[in-house]
């Protein structure tokens, strides 16, 4: 005698136990029942657990924070032993950072002061602070080009008697030939970044701050475009006098990217300390 559990499946759509009492069709039932009678020592099988996208993208950003949380101590542990190694050969002198408007020396300049112990130092704060006006843009308004040249040399004058600084000058420093004698008491570096990247960049924060930039109208990137093309066409033998010349194109080629902008700050402050220790060591 069969089990009172017992199925009969039936050809109509519906299936019936042994007392004949008709049941709802229910197929997810049936499927579930034949399969337990068939395999009896199969567990029941899951569908697999469909993941949120949110979880997905939540997991994904955790892993690329904690990836470029490890990069950025990397960089720290790359940094200290890349200044210790130029520390013991730099003899105290002075580092000034050269190149185009907004070529990052400031930014650069910084990392590299805090990592040698050296004071850091805009020479273009400084003229603005020895002509009492707030801005460079300011200076060249009121008085003109040649009298903000004049401070800039001044204040680079008296720099180049100090000792341990890191000097991020303007963009126009180099076209004084007096202005490289003060320079060269120190190590130059120029920051050779490509003009697109500079112009996307200017073009990004405005051009207020940029005297050269500022009295032209038009479209951000392409009156930066075109002033950081006839600059550099001007300046580039001026520049050529630094000690030291960054390419952040061929940097960025070496690491397999034809974007600069995947370069940090810090990369760049490690290949300014590896070429000022080929230079001095």
């Amino acid at each position: 005698m069969e089990p009172s559990t017992a199925l009969r499946l039936q050809p109509a759509g519906a299936f019936r136990l042994h007392n004949n009492a008709p049941a709802p069709f229910d197929d997810r039932r049936v499927r579930m029942r034949i399969q337990h009678l068939a395999f009896p020592n199969l567990q029941s099988i899951r569908p697999p657990t469909r993941i949120h996208p949110l979880l997905v993208c939540c997991a994904t950003k955790q892993s690329s924070a904690a990836e470029t949380l490890q990069n950025h101590k990397d960089e720290a542990i790359i940094l200290k032993k890349k200044s210790e190694d130029v520390l013991s050969h730099l003899d105290d002198r002075c580092i000034y950072l050269v190149g185009l408007m907004g070529s990052g020396k400031t930014t650069v300049g910084k990392i590299i002061g805090e990592v040698l112990g050296y004071a850091v130092f805009d020479s273009d704060k400084l003229a603005e602070q020895t002509a009492g006006m707030p801005s460079v843009a300011e200076i060249f308004h009121v008085h003109g080009e040649a009298f903000f040249r004049d401070i800039e040399s001044q204040v680079l004058k008296d720099l180049s008697t100090m000792k341990r600084l890191v000097v991020a000058t303007g963009g126009g420093a180099v076209v004084r030939p007096v202005n490289w004698r003060y320079m060269k008491e120190g190590i130059s570096i120029w920051l050779d970044v490509p003009l697109e990247a500079l112009a996307r960049r200017i073009a990004a924060v405005g051009t207020a701050s940029r005297p050269l930039l500022d009295q032209e109208s038009g479209d951000p990137y392409t009156k930066a475009f075109a002033k950081l093309s006839a600059l550099i066409e001007q300046r580039y033998d001026a520049y050529a006098n630094a000690d030291i010349r960054l390419s952040l194109e061929d940097m960025a080629a070496k690491k397999g990217h034809e974007d600069v902008t995947t370069l940090t700050p810090k990369n760049i402050a490690i290949e300014a300390l590896d070429e000022i220790q080929r230079l001095i060591a």
